[in-house]
C-alpha cells in the first residue's frame, strides 16, 4: 500500500487514482449532511458556486438541488465525465493550474478534496474568485467504525500491508487533524480572509456488509494496490464482519472573504 508524507497534495498519483473505478466511487461514497449544505448556501450572497475537486459530483449534486449553479474543477477526466453525466459542468484541471478567466463566485467549496490541493495556493486562488463577504468552505466526512469493527479492520490492514502506517488503530479524527490544520493555516497565510471557523456535524449511517465492502476499495490507500491483494483483503473481511452502524463527523473549515 502506498504511504504518504504529511502533505498529501504532493502526491498527484494518489490524488488521481480514484478514477480507476469512478462508478464504484460515485455509488459507494456517502453524501454530506443536509444541514451543512444549507448553511453554506444560506451564507452565500448568490447562487454561483465553485466546487474544487468535484470528483463524480456527489456534493455538486447536493448544492445544485439546493438551488446553486455549480461549476466543478476536477483533475481526473474519468471522474469529471461521471460528474457531467450527472448534470455538473466540469473543467478538467488541478485547482493550482485552473484558469478563472475573470469569473467570480458566491462560494467556493471542496468536499473530501482540499488535502489534494496546496493549502496556500488553493486559498489564494479561492480569494481571487470569491466576491467580498462570500465564503471558502472545505470539508471532510470522517468515518469512525464501531470499536469491534475497528479492531478487525486494524488487524486485517496490518496483515495485508505490514509496511504501511497503522489504519484504524486510533480515532479517525486524529488522522484528519493534520489536514484540517493545514487548511486553516493556508487560509490564514493567504491574508485575504477573516479568521477561519471550524464546524462539526455528527451523524451516523447503517451499512450492510456488502455496502461496506463496496465502499472500502474507494479509499485512498486501496485505489493503488494490486487488484489481487485488494480482493484478498475484501474476501478476508467478508468472513469476519457483518452489518453495522458507523459514526461520522463532518468537519468543515470555513472563512469569509474580506
Amino acid at each position: 500500500m502506498p504511504t504518504l508524507n504529511p502533505e498529501p497534495h504532493q502526491h498527484r498519483e494518489v490524488a488521481e487514482s480514484f478514477g480507476t473505478d469512478a462508478g464504484r466511487y460515485d455509488r459507494a461514497r456517502p453524501d454530506y449532511p443536509a444541514g451543512l449544505i444549507t448553511r453554506i448556501v444560506e451564507a452565500a450572497p448568490g447562487p454561483r458556486l465553485l466546487d474544487v475537486g468535484t470528483g463524480t459530483g456527489i456534493a455538486a449534486r447536493q448544492f445544485a438541488a439546493a438551488g446553486c449553479t455549480v461549476l466543478g474543477v476536477e483533475p481526473d477526466e474519468r471522474m469529471a465525465g461521471l460528474a457531467r453525466a450527472g448534470g455538473t459542468e466540469v473543467e478538467v484541471a488541478t485547482f493550482e493550474k485552473w484558469e478563472p478567466r475573470g469569473r467570480v463566485f458566491d462560494a467556493v467549496v471542496a468536499a473530501q478534496a482540499w488535502h489534494w490541493v496546496d493549502p496556500l495556493a488553493g486559498a489564494v486562488t479561492a480569494a481571487e474568485v470569491l466576491r467580498p463577504g462570500s465564503r471558502l468552505t472545505v470539508f471532510w466526512n470522517v468515518f469512525q467504525p464501531p470499536p469491534e469493527l475497528a479492531t478487525i479492520l486494524a488487524d486485517a490492514f496490518r496483515r495485508f500491508f505490514p509496511e504501511a502506517p497503522a489504519f484504524y488503530d486510533r480515532p479517525a479524527l486524529d488522522l484528519y487533524q493534520h489536514m484540517i490544520d493545514n487548511a486553516g493555516q493556508g487560509i490564514i497565510r493567504a491574508d485575504a480572509f477573516h479568521a477561519p471557523e471550524e464546524w462539526r456535524t455528527a451523524w451516523s449511517r447503517h451499512y450492510t456488509r456488502a455496502e461496506w465492502l463496496d465502499l472500502l476499495p474507494t479509499t485512498g490507500g486501496l485505489t493503488r494496490v494490486p487488484p489481487e491483494t485488494r480482493d484478498a483483503l475484501l474476501a478476508d473481511l467478508a468472513t469476519r464482519i457483518g452489518d453495522f452502524t458507523a459514526g461520522y463527523t463532518t468537519v468543515a473549515v470555513s472563512a469569509r472573504r474580506r
